[in-house]
């Protein structure tokens, strides 16, 4: 069996009673910060870089924020709301940005934000410039996930690109946002869990998310209407400045091409060599939304189900029939709700209906980790135990081996309802259960609590800021790419996104037939050589490429 590698990126997944309220998801992928060293700036510039542009201007931003030089150092380990990782290696270097707490008074307070570096290894003629990512969540950190990933992207370091990523305002260690300490959060996974199915267990989950919400508020309070995805594009165009660069060359993967897109909408005129892959939704329809969230998994589990009975046959834990399938898994989870599945866990934790759930979607990321998924359901079906589906539920939602929980969960949570803060009513939502449910008979009764939102998120909606597309105006054209098969970011929503920036002249998409969740890191050498080529040379693809087929 092949190690466990962490999953690219993720949206909300489907929400069960308790960790509605968390609205656990996003991505654990962590690393550090926090460093020290001489002041530093590139001097060696090739073609493409330039000085520090005369026209950037930063109005009411002090001069101490505006010209400051970025003091790059030794990474220390990642800390715990960063996640679970060892400190990386020598080539890596860390340094941290000051960025005003609110963009709107610039003049005011302050919070840092934790950067991580990798130099290219091309010569100063050669080199291109920083090439910022944003690995997606939103949630994750930058500063683990970069050097985990780095060397799929080796190509791009040796091509004539700085790797470049940051901790986003609210996320590991950039002003984090908290909710929830580690033991309440542990009990409150292992409590009976499942969509609420009466009156009562609706009050409950109300009463719930409440208590969460207001958790959230006391623990975080003066930085949640500031933890949006513009004001995060904001100090992405100020980490440009600092980093020395004409233009932002950005590679965004998931909720990274929400935060792209924002960019280019707000700075098209400093949009520099841009890829997004697995490609967000922008329609600000929450119900269309998760309904494309329901068909998307759905699919991908379609696909991994006819993958199990046809390549793994007798060792197939759901027989013979792939349709069928769905209804054992729904089963399956149903029994779960009633009588957890024990596990070896030292501490006696018990595999809850709730993180089933969580392992299950967790394992639909990648056709990669179909194996965990054919393993743990062999547990759960042959032997009555959970190992396997509690480790991928403990992976998702960034818990570590001392049941230390990164801030992901929360992150999300707090940029997700800053962005939009709406949310449906519980007699609303009711209203689509059963059409969630003929979608999917695993999913659907979990996710259309999906639509209760933000309602009730302490920030008022004429605090918060929706995102934004438009980029007609972008100096550059922005590479879409996305996969058919991807479960949490679907393909239909790429072409939503292309129009919503400009159409193909402004963003031409490139189409990838496969499975998993983004496309550039399956290795597919058509989607590498095009994206690379991009990058590295500015050649822009024909809109409707295609690869993989």
């Amino acid at each position: 069996m092949s190690t466990l590698t962490p999953a690219r990126a993720r949206r909300t997944p489907p929400r069960s009673r308790r960790v509605l309220a968390a609205v656990a998801g996003a991505l654990a992928l962590l690393a550090v910060t926090a460093c020290s060293g001489d002041d530093e700036r590139p001097r060696e510039r090739g073609p493409g870089v330039e000085s520090r542009p005369a026209e950037d201007s930063y109005p009411g931003l002090s001069e101490e924020l505006a010209g400051q030089r970025l003091r790059w150092g030794p990474c220390e380990a990642p800390t715990p709301l960063q996640g679970e990782g060892t400190a990386p290696g020598e080539e890596w270097q860390c340094s941290t940005l000051t960025v005003p707490l609110d963009w709107d008074q610039p003049d005011g307070g302050t919070i840092d934000l934790a950067l991580i570096r990798s130099r290219t290894t091309a010569s100063a003629e050669d080199r291109v410039g920083s090439l910022v990512f944003n690995f997606g969540g939103p949630g994750g950190s930058g500063v683990l996930s970069l050097p985990q990933f780095g060397t799929e992207y080796q190509e791009l370091r040796e091509g004539g690109f700085d790797l470049v990523s940051f901790d986003p305002r609210g996320v590991g260690d950039s002003a984090p946002v908290t909710c929830l300490d580690d033991a309440t959060t542990d009990a409150e996974a292992q409590e009976p869990g499942g969509p609420p199915e009466n009156a009562a267990e609706e009050r409950e989950f109300t009463r719930e998310n409440e208590e969460y919400y207001a958790a959230c508020e006391a623990n975080a309070g003066e930085l949640l209407p500031h933890v949006t995805t513009a004001n995060t594009a904001r100090d992405m165009d100020l980490l440009r400045h600092a980093l020395g660069d004409d233009r932002l060359h950005y590679f965004g993967i998931s909720y990274g091409t929400q935060l792209g897109g924002v960019y280019a909408h707000l700075f098209p005129e400093r949009v520099g060599r841009t890829v997004l892959d697995a490609v967000v939704d922008p329609t600000p329809d929450r119900l269309a939304q998760t309904r494309l969230d329901l068909e998307g998994f759905q699919l991908a589990l379609d696909h991994y189900l006819q993958h199990c009975v046809e390549f793994e046959r007798q060792d197939c834990p759901i027989g013979s029939d792939a349709e069928a399938g769905n209804g054992l898994l729904a089963d399956l989870v149903e029994q779960l709700e009633e009588t957890p599945a024990p596990t070896s866990d030292p501490n006696g934790r018990r595999l809850t209906a709730d993180l089933a759930m969580t392992g299950i979607i967790a394992s639909l990321y990648s056709e990669e980790s179909w194996e965990y998924l054919t393993q743990g359901l062999q547990e759960l079906f042959w032997t009555s135990t959970g190992d396997t589906l509690l480790l991928l539920a403990d992976f998702y939602n960034g818990r570590d081996a001392q049941g230390r929980y990164s801030n992901q969960n929360a992150a999300l949570t707090a940029i997700r309802c800053a962005d939009d803060p709406s949310g449906m009513s519980i007699a609303e939502l009711r209203e689509y259960r059963e059409e969630f449910m003929e979608t999917s008979p695993l999913f659907g009764e979990w996710m259309v609590w999906g639509l209760s939102g933000c309602e009730g998120w302490p920030v008022p909606a004429d605090q918060t800021e929706r995102p934004r597309y438009a980029a007609e105006d972008a100096a550059e054209p922005i590479l879409l790419v996305a996969n058919t098969g991807d479960p949490a970011t679907p393909y239909a929503g790429a072409g939503r996104m292309q129009e919503a920036m400009g159409g193909p002249e402004v963003a031409p998409l490139l189409t990838y037939h496969g499975e998993g969740h983004s496309a550039y890191t399956t290795g597919d050498t058509c989607v590498v050589n095009t994206v690379n080529a991009h990058l590295l040379e500015g050649t822009v693809p024909q809109d409707g490429h295609t690869c993989g087929e």
